[in-house]
């Protein structure tokens, strides 16, 4: 009889699109495809783009959608109310919300995506409780995943938790097949992508200032922002202040599109202080994207070799890097070739079955 994984709402509930809920959503497809698991997914009701085609028996009341705190308190009602019947064998939250601890009887799994909230305290608010329902999820899980070495060293360094219940599991993605790509409108002929959320420690004053330069002596050369929400009053300012306006447009895309951007970018910028993984760079290599990264450890454990490296503090280098590749088709083919390589390092199946490796360690013999 297949052993049951029950994985709770909480990033289903508040992501659309995103990399965490697209984690555990390649978790779940790959169950349905092996008759070792099965699973429960705590999810009535969803506008994630994930899991639109699993069963969600309140989502044919729509309207539950269009209040998204709404769906998530009727979603983790639901969550508590299949902890308490206990028809599963093992847990797999999918965030930090600890409203489980009290609840669940069985073996529970916590995937840790990074510790930048440890590491760079100064950039969060001080009454932000993540660090704490995250050390409160540490402390109960009997397995813990961590997404690179770098994560597995910070969570070392920063909780009190048993070496021996950590395992390193990369991130992956499905490397066959052809690139699924849409076009996206009224896109720049040349430019450099951003991508993600801007705040904090993703550096993008940074970016937008080595870009400066970059636009000095090449107007043609736009930077292209997705991700992380339309532009805020304070971005636009930044921009304004950088007498930037019109050379910097962001754009809300699907998944499609944005294979498309990092196809057709000159380059995929990732200037970011801290990360845990760093998924963007799999799919920037997957879509012939040439990556510059800061030289945090994580980019530098994950992009190795297939990418330009910068001082993340350093705006100056960051530019000096952009004004290279942009300026060499011959540099662009190389890494290109390079990050093919590289990942060849990272396929989906393989994180899938150290998962299904992770969840068999704790069901009896």
């Amino acid at each position: 009889m297949s052993k049951r994984i029950l994985f709770d709402h909480q990033k289903f509930s508040t992501q659309r699109y995103g990399g965490i809920s697209r984690y555990f959503s390649n978790i779940i497809q790959s169950i349905k495809q092996t008759g070792d698991f099965d699973y429960t997914l705590g999810v009535l009701a969803s506008n994630c783009h994930y899991i639109q085609n699993e069963h969600q028996p309140l989502n044919k009341f729509g309207n539950y959608l269009k209040n998204p705190s709404l769906a998530y308190k009727i979603n983790k009602a639901y969550c508590e109310h299949l902890l308490k019947k206990d028809a599963f064998d093992i847990f797999h939250p999918t965030y930090y919300d600890p409203y489980f601890l009290d609840k669940v009887k069985k073996p529970v799994v916590v995937t840790i995506h990074d510790m930048t909230y440890e590491r760079l305290p100064e950039y969060f608010w001080a009454h932000d409780n993540l660090t704490n329902q995250k050390r409160l999820n540490i402390e109960r899980a009997d397995k813990i995943i961590a997404i690179s070495e770098t994560t597995k060293k910070d969570l070392l360094k920063y909780s009190n938790v048993d070496p021996a219940k950590v395992e390193v599991i990369y991130h992956g993605i499905p490397i066959e097949g052809e690139l699924i790509m849409a076009p996206v409108p009224n896109l720049p002929e040349n430019y450099v992508l951003f991508v993600g959320d801007r705040g904090g420690y993703k550096n993008f004053s940074l970016f937008m200032n080595a870009y400066k330069a970059l636009a000095k002596k090449y107007p043609d050369i736009k930077a292209v922002i997705t991700g992380g929400g339309t532009l805020g009053i304070a971005e636009t300012e930044l921009i304004y202040r950088l007498k930037l306006t019109g050379q910097v447009m962001h754009y809300n895309v699907t998944d499609e599109q944005l294979n498309f951007l990092y196809n057709k970018a000159l380059a995929f910028v990732y200037p970011s202080l801290c990360e845990g993984f760093g998924l963007p760079i799999l799919e920037a290599f997957k879509a012939n994207c040439p990556i510059i990264l800061s030289d945090t450890d994580c980019f530098e454990e994950i992009g190795a070799q297939a990418a330009l490296f910068f001082n993340k503090y350093e705006w100056e280098d960051l530019f000096t890097k952009m004004d290279k590749l942009v300026n060499s088709a011959t540099l662009r083919s190389e890494l290109i070739t390079k990050g093919t390589t590289r990942l060849a390092d990272f396929p989906l199946e393989k994180s899938i079955q150290e998962t299904f490796a992770v969840y068999q360690k704790l069901l009896p013999a």
